[in-house]
């Protein structure tokens, strides 16, 4: 891939009740974050999706890998591999996958530093998780 080129991209932190979601471009190597899918054990609203491919208009799509520590794939992960391969069969744009470890601990202490309540049911900070999925693959590539 190019670095050189400015890329926009969506990132997904794949959940079973709620998907993050987040919008960034490498131009600046800014992200931010948007409304979260509801989803129904790991399945969203696919017009939703679909919505928001129009809207932001993205050339690459971003999945959350949720690896063990030791860097091995995770049950869940290959539920979020699956995700991904429908969201880019549904699509047809590139859809890379990004290590996600520790990002949902990031997530939980700055929605702590923003003044979350800690009831991540009622409210999910899966779209902090996929700002900060996508900030990190932004940076790789900077």
């Amino acid at each position: 891939m190019n670095t050189n080129k400015p890329i926009t991209a969506l990132a997904f932190d794949f959940g079973t009740r709620s998907i993050g979601v987040a919008f960034g471009q490498s131009l600046t190597g800014s992200a931010r974050e948007l409304q979260p899918l509801a989803a129904k054990d790991g399945t969203p609203d696919w017009e939703a999706v679909q919505k928001l491919i129009r809207e932001w208009q993205p050339q690459r799509l971003l999945v959350g890998l949720p690896l063990n520590m030791d860097g091995s794939e995770s049950e869940f992960g290959n539920r979020a591999r699956k995700f991904g391969q429908r969201l880019h069969g549904r699509t047809g744009l590139p859809v890379d996958y990004v290590d996600e470890r520790l990002s949902t601990r990031a997530a939980k202490q700055e929605a702590f530093e923003r003044g979350h309540k800690g009831n991540y049911a009622r409210d999910p900070v899966d779209s902090i998780a996929a700002r900060i999925i996508l900030e990190d693959w932004l940076r790789a590539r900077s």
